[in-house]
């Protein structure tokens, strides 16, 4: 099918959902797009890996999850896990996308995000893939004989046959981790979930299985979604996201990554959009079962987070907010 460049075009929305914490923060994920953007049109789903010779264990969400995801609209969509699984599950939002209707387009969002916006106002641009710009200088690392930034990203395009001085940010200095393309996977969209699937599962496995000789003494775990990320969407004629997304980690989306760390340092708007999706007494039911909700919700102890920072003036780096929170005794995950 074609598709128009703009948001006036329909488009789906796809999460992870299996046993353990996902399944809370889906549930969340699904309850704060019915309430902060009702006039969404498009299809919901949550994806849930097969259990299967990767994942051993039991991972489907349990039965009164399900039954709330499917009484706010959503739809539970299966997929099997080919390469990643247990063993690396941040490959499910690789994965995942084979299981998503052809050619329609989508945008992936971490679980652990809240909807605190109208999504179908984003102007999205379905001709230029893009994907969250919310991140730190987290890869490469630099090691005492690594090559440097400019040799390592350079050698992974190269790799898949990509252009690299097309992908830099020029006005950023050389070995400067900010010019060369890198994203935070907390949200991602394409036109069409199958060939931004297979092009991102060909570059993961790929890049795991053989890496180049610039980043052999690199960790890709769990970076290996991170790195492959930018050159799937350079390979797909997108890049940087322009002002047109700015609600994305802005007014209309909040990946808040943990629950300590939301009441520390998001805005009110995802607070007060926290607390009144899980006042319901239907789903307080449920979501009280999950320990860091039960404490930093329905015991208070998020007000006290709250109370111990100043969202203007955060430490700079995410670890000094942990270092608080632990010294503190509220961290928990």
């Amino acid at each position: 099918m074609s598709t128009k460049s703009k948001a006036d075009q329909s488009f789906n929305i796809v999460i992870i959902g299996h046993k353990g914490r996902l399944q809370y923060e889906a549930l969340l994920f699904v309850a704060s797009l019915r309430h902060s953007s009702p006039d969404f049109k498009g299809r919901m789903i949550v994806a849930e890996p097969k259990q299967g010779p990767l994942w051993p264990k039991p991972i489907a969400m349990d039965k009164a999850i399900k039954d709330e995801l499917i009484e706010l609209g959503a739809e539970i969509l299966s997929f099997e896990s080919k390469a990643f699984g247990q063993a690396y599950p941040y490959g499910n939002k690789i994965e995942c996308l084979a299981a998503l209707p052809e050619g329609e387009p989508f945008v992936f969002f971490d679980s652990d995000t809240l909807i605190t916006g109208e999504i179908d106002k984003v102007g999205f641009d379905w001709s230029r893939p893009s994907a969250s710009m919310r991140r730190e200088g987290t890869w490469p690392v630099e090691e005492l004989y690594w090559p440097g930034y400019t040799a390592i990203w350079k050698s992974l395009y190269e790799k898949f046959g990509l252009d690299f001085e097309s992908s830099l940010d020029l006005g950023k200095p050389d070995e400067y981790w900010e010019r060369y393309l890198y994203f935070n996977a907390g949200w991602f969209y394409g036109s069409d979930p199958k060939r931004f699937g297979e092009t991102f599962f060909r570059f993961a496995t790929e890049i795991r299985k053989a890496p180049t000789p610039e980043m052999v003494i690199q960790p890709l775990d769990p970076w290996l979604d991170q790195v492959a990320l930018p050159l799937v969407i350079h390979a797909l004629g997108g890049g940087r996201p322009g002002a047109e997304l700015d609600g994305l980690d802005g007014d209309v989306s909040c990946h808040y990554r943990m629950f300590p760390l939301l009441y520390a340092r998001e805005s009110d708007r995802a607070v007060e959009v926290l607390e009144a999706i899980s006042a319901p007494n239907r789903l307080k039911k449920v979501l009280k079962e999950y320990e860091p909700i039960k404490r930093m919700i329905y015991q208070g102890r998020g007000e006290k987070v709250r109370a111990l920072f100043d969202r203007n003036n955060l430490p700079p780096r995410e670890q000094k907010i942990r270092n608080i929170l632990k010294a503190e005794g509220f961290w928990m995950r």
